[in-house]
């Protein structure tokens, strides 16, 4: 790790200087735009994935811990890649489509570029899947299920009659106790990977709402102790609930 990276996380992260984290990120912002650049293809614009990648990196640069001694940027940049898969799993296409599909319509939308750049007009479907390599009802299929990456808005009026109408208010409210048990089941996961002296004191923390300083009294630890534990075991639990940078609960 570079000096004066490992300065400004230590700055950072034992005395809580925001000046040292702003420069963090500056220095790490081309790392997000050349890993953002990577899935411009998508249909995204490209300084969009830039500000959800820096939102990887922000997390990234929080749960860093300087004692493990790794570059901050090998570990930041699963944590970038992360954020923006999941933003097109999680956002970006609102409607389930299988994967095979999705990753078919997104080699088609290159395809497209190139044979229109070749043909000087829009390729027709035959000639699609001619440079596919797979059958024209295939490529149909996927071409269609791209309509689920943006679907119409429920608040778009669906005549002239509905002008004043909102389709949203046909709606039920929200169940958040399913969000709660969505939340519940993927923890879960990331609290079996830690010990059981990391559990308690995150129990002791988020749940009972203990300070770090009243932690640090009933585990027999430094305060300072306490917080690196902290942020190793919430970094361990990212980890563990990670494979390839997306989240086991889709």
């Amino acid at each position: 790790m570079r000096a004066n990276q490992r300065a400004l996380l230590r700055r950072y992260h034992d005395d809580g200087d925001l000046e040292a984290r702003r420069q963090l990120i500056e220095q790490a912002m081309p790392l997000v735009r050349a890993l953002a650049a990577r899935y411009s293809y998508r249909g995204e614009q490209f300084e969009d994935l830039v500000q959800i990648g820096a939102i990887g990196l922000i997390k990234a640069i929080d749960r860093f811990d300087v004692d493990r001694g790794v570059e901050l940027t090998a570990y930041a940049a699963p944590n970038i890649v992360g954020e923006i898969k999941r933003h097109f799993r999680d956002v970006a296409w609102a409607v389930h489509v299988p994967r095979g599909l999705r990753e078919l319509n997104v080699r088609l939308s290159r395809i497209v570029e190139q044979l229109t750049a070749e043909l000087g007009r829009s390729p027709t479907n035959p000639e699609l899947a001619k440079a596919a390599n797979v059958d024209e009802e295939r490529v149909v299929e996927a071409l269609e299920s791209g309509r689920a990456y943006a679907p119409l808005s429920l608040s778009v009026p669906t005549d002239d009659t509905e002008v004043d109408r909102d389709r949203l208010g046909w709606l039920a409210t929200d169940e958040t106790e399913y969000d709660v048990a969505e939340d519940r089941a993927l923890l879960a996961t990331g609290f079996n990977a830690l010990g059981e002296r990391e559990r308690q004191i995150l129990r002791l923390s988020f749940f009972e709402g203990m300070t770090q300083a009243q932690i640090a009294q009933v585990v027999g630890l430094s305060q300072m102790h306490i917080s690196r534990l902290i942020r190793s075991a919430l970094a361990e639990i990212g980890e563990a609930i990670a494979v390839d940078g997306e989240t086991l609960v889709a």
